[in-house]
């Protein structure tokens, strides 16, 4: 693994302090001076690979991790917010802005915070018409929060994943025969009988704790109704777990911790159906053909997409991808990256994105080569999906799951077999957002990039009617 100038001050403080070691005991042990280790923790000097090497052998410091990680997603994240024309006086530079999130990560989080608040207040003043006089809430939602919380764990959850992973090996879950076995351990260890049984308003599942049954909507796919049942197992099993997780966030309302016990018992259900080692063998034999390993996980592909994103256990790492669902109005319902592309916080996607030609063509995976303003390039991968029970009268929502990686991983895809990877005219340039995207000669760009002046001349029209200077 090739690694530039790593600059890991607050990894290294970490590692220290969880051995109780003065500066100059934690030196000692890894061959090197008090001052040089000073300078590494004030992030004033890169580590070398000699000490990271001594890191990983007396610390067990996991190397994988230090290419990619929190500190990419939030460098992205506080970027995002700082390209805002609130900011327009300032213009950090990318070593500042590295500064900030490896010394205090928890500045930057507080401060894009402030800046989704001051986003979402804006919105709403702008629409309120002769509303104007009245409350304006501006508090980050419930759901917003619980998405940051499982981007910024990297989509990874030790110990929910450990024992999802154990009690899968416990039941000895095969494919084709989990349903029994889900339903058989709900009955034998908490005494819940499954009965399957349409409802009302599209509904999936209901349990009655007083009657101890669980009802199941017989008109749901087949993997969702199993997956379902592992969602019970999840809450009845892991309740502690989870709720120690939940509450230990430091979310600031009630409401946040029931949508992330939500999340934990969904996250939990994915473990148990797909374990983590066998489907991370499964991904690298199939070479991560979704379609394939949906039929031997019995899962649906929004299921297998999701979970090759939390593929991020120390030690035991899969391919870096990311993740996201898409609804036809563009927003974006589900993301991750464990890649340096970062999904935009406000605004649509990028129209050039492949994800968005997924919707013309039902039940087909879209490839694309793609190519973001930093020089970074990536196999994209898209597919449109049906959500929903059936039926003529059910409602049939539609999605694009979107996933990929960065180029140097394609050759673990089957889906880059008979692509050119090398030629640099096979990428398409994509960006993030219109609104923090610096291509000048875009003919789909929908906005002005924030951080640029423009000028109109009225004798001279191309597809955009202004220019970007």
């Amino acid at each position: 693994m090739a690694i530039g100038k790593l600059f890991i001050g607050r990894k290294v403080r970490e590692l220290r302090a969880a051995s109780n070691a003065t500066q100059s005991q934690f030196a000692e042990r890894i061959g090197i001076s008090t001052s040089y280790l000073n300078q590494i923790e004030n992030n004033q000097r890169p580590v070398s690979a000699a000490v990271l090497l001594a890191l990983a052998d007396k610390f067990q410091l996991d190397l994988a991790e230090l290419s990619t990680g929190e500190s990419d997603r939030l460098l992205s994240a506080l970027a995002e917010a700082l390209s805002d024309p609130l900011f327009d006086n300032y213009a950090p530079s990318l070593q500042e802005l590295k500064l900030v999130t490896q010394n205090a990560p928890g500045l930057a989080h507080a401060l894009i915070t402030v800046h989704q608040a001051y986003r979402r207040n804006s919105e709403q003043l702008a629409s309120m018409d002769d509303r104007l006089g009245r409350a304006v809430a501006v508090e980050t939602t419930p759901y917003d929060e619980v998405r940051d919380f499982f981007h910024f764990v990297d989509n990874y959850l030790h110990d929910l994943d450990t024992e999802a992973e154990r009690l899968a090996g416990e039941l000895g879950l095969r494919d084709g025969s989990r349903h029994a076995v889900l339903a058989d351990h709900l009955e034998r260890a908490y005494g819940i009988r499954v009965v399957y049984q349409p409802m009302a308003e599209n509904a999936l599942r209901r349990f009655d704790a007083e009657s101890r049954i669980l009802t199941i909507n017989p008109y749901a796919p087949a993997e969702t109704r199993d997956f379902q049942a592992a969602v019970q197992i999840a809450q009845m099993h892991a309740a502690e777990r989870i709720d120690t997780i939940a509450r230990g966030a430091g979310f600031r309302t009630d409401e946040a911790v029931d949508v992330c016990r939500i999340g934990l018992h969904n996250y939990f259900a994915g473990a148990l159906i797909m374990p983590y080692q066998s489907f991370l063998r499964a991904a690298r034999e199939l070479r991560h053909d979704i379609e394939l390993l949906a039929a031997r996980f019995g899962a649906s592909l929004e299921q297998v997409c999701h979970r090759l994103s939390t593929l991020q256990r120390p030690g035991l790492k899969g391919v870096p991808i990311f993740f996201a669902r898409i609804d036809r109005a563009g927003n974006i319902t589900k993301r991750h990256s464990a890649t340096k592309l970062q999904f935009a916080r406000f605004g649509a996607a990028c129209p050039l994105w492949n994800a968005h030609q997924a919707f013309e063509a039902p039940g087909r995976i879209i490839r694309q080569l793609a190519e973001t303003p930093d020089g970074v390039r990536y196999l994209c991968l898209a597919i449109q999906v049906n959500k929903g029970l059936g039926g003529f009268r059910s409602q049939q929502p539609s999605y694009a799951l979107a996933l990929g990686c960065e180029v140097s991983y394609a050759e673990a895809f089957v889906y880059a077999d008979d692509l050119n990877l090398t030629e640099r005219s096979s990428f398409e340039p994509i960006g993030i957002s219109c609104r923090i995207c610096e291509r000048v000669n875009c003919a789909s760009r929908a906005v002005p990039p924030f951080r640029r002046r423009i000028s109109v001349d009225p004798d001279r029209r191309e597809t955009t009617p202004y220019r970007i200077q």
